[in-house]
């Protein structure tokens, strides 16, 4: 488990989250699973590089926002203590705070050094394009009119209408042209095999509604998030406040303590939270949750006409149209993180 991960594990203690279960998994149809196989080692390679870096970037923030409000709790430590007057036994231990808040502020700009040294952000945001690209690529493989000639081998540009914002890979580019043979003797004559459509149709819903269920778990986990820390930050300022009354009333350095810390913490914790966008990125996996349950539905409704050549071509263009909407997500998602820089923490 990730430092991000564990944060937020911790952050959630207690919620409910209405997490759908897993969507059952189905096979590909026969002769699509040797073209899965083959992609498969690239889509593994790619997937392990995001989760990667995607891992030590947003623990990379987390970390940098959460140390900064404890440095600020090491620095007002001795005051609390008492360790700060001279007389106290206790003086020559103040050095010790000191030593913690250059410790941790350190750290905070070793991990902005090294994330921005080793491109965290970027390589996440690179190799999980890629590795959703070589995933649905057996998907889009029956898509492809392989006999027409294009100029580009990369497939999504072929089956795409012009002018669509196709992510850049040069790496999928290179792995279409490299199986194309394959994938050309896998299918030819496919869609005129009844058997092969019904096991490609039930295998794309499948996969699908998999994608679907994981943006519904995506939603309700960011949306606890938001309300939690929300719920964190609204405690925090009462005492604040409640503790700001009781420092006219009683003089007392733990109360400074408290209107010191709980502030920086609560600023810490939106500051996370923000450069998280997790409010946004529940938003957009609701809005996906939607659209792909209305796709899943209107391609089983298409089913019965796919004997016929227009009910062919209406099946394609609803897998097609149902490739699309995760591209542009996965766009949107991509815009929304990219200025999103360690810096900013």
């Amino acid at each position: 488990m990730s430092a991000h991960q564990l944060i937020q594990r911790i952050l959630l203690v207690g919620a409910r989250l209405e997490t759908p279960e897993p969507a059952p998994s189905v096979q590909p149809p026969a002769r699509l699973a040797p073209l899965v196989e083959t992609v498969a080692p690239e889509y593994r390679q790619f997937d392990e590089r995001a989760l990667h870096f995607g891992h030590r970037y947003r623990s990379g923030f987390w970390g940098i926002y959460l140390m900064s409000a404890l440095a600020i709790l090491c620095g007002v430590m001795p005051l609390a203590l008492g360790w700060s007057d001279p007389a106290s036994d206790y003086h020559r231990f103040k050095i010790l705070w000191g030593i913690a808040v250059v410790i941790l502020i350190g750290s905070v700009s070793f991990i902005y050094w090294w994330g921005h040294r080793r491109r965290w952000q970027d390589e996440w945001l690179r190799t999980r394009t890629t590795a959703e690209l070589a995933g649905y690529l057996p998907i889009v493989a029956p898509l492809v009119e392989f006999e027409a000639r294009h100029a580009d081998a990369n497939w999504y540009a072929r089956i795409l209408a012009p002018g669509q914002d196709l992510p850049k890979a040069d790496e999928i580019t290179a792995l279409c042209a490299r199986v194309e043979k394959q994938a050309r003797g896998a299918l030819a004559g496919a869609w005129q095999d009844a058997g092969f459509v019904d096991e490609y149709l039930r295998w794309t819903a499948g996969t699908l509604e998999q994608q679907r269920r994981y943006h519904r778990g995506v939603a309700a986990k960011q949306h606890a998030l938001v309300h939690r820390v929300h719920a964190i930050n609204g405690v925090l300022f009462g005492l604040t406040a409640l503790c700001a009354v009781l420092d006219l009333l009683v003089h007392s350095n733990w109360l400074l303590l408290t209107t010191t810390f709980f502030p920086a913490l609560g600023a810490s914790l939106h500051g996370a939270l923000a450069q998280s966008e997790a409010h946004r990125l529940a938003a957009a996996s609701e809005r996906l949750d939607r659209e792909l349950a209305e796709m899943i539905r209107r391609i089983e409704a298409a089913k019965r006409a796919a004997v016929t050549a227009e009910g062919v071509r209406e099946l394609k263009r609803l897998i097609e149209a149902s490739i699309v909407l995760i591209l542009e997500e996965h766009r949107d998602w991509n815009q929304l993180v990219r200025p999103h820089k360690l810096p900013l923490a």
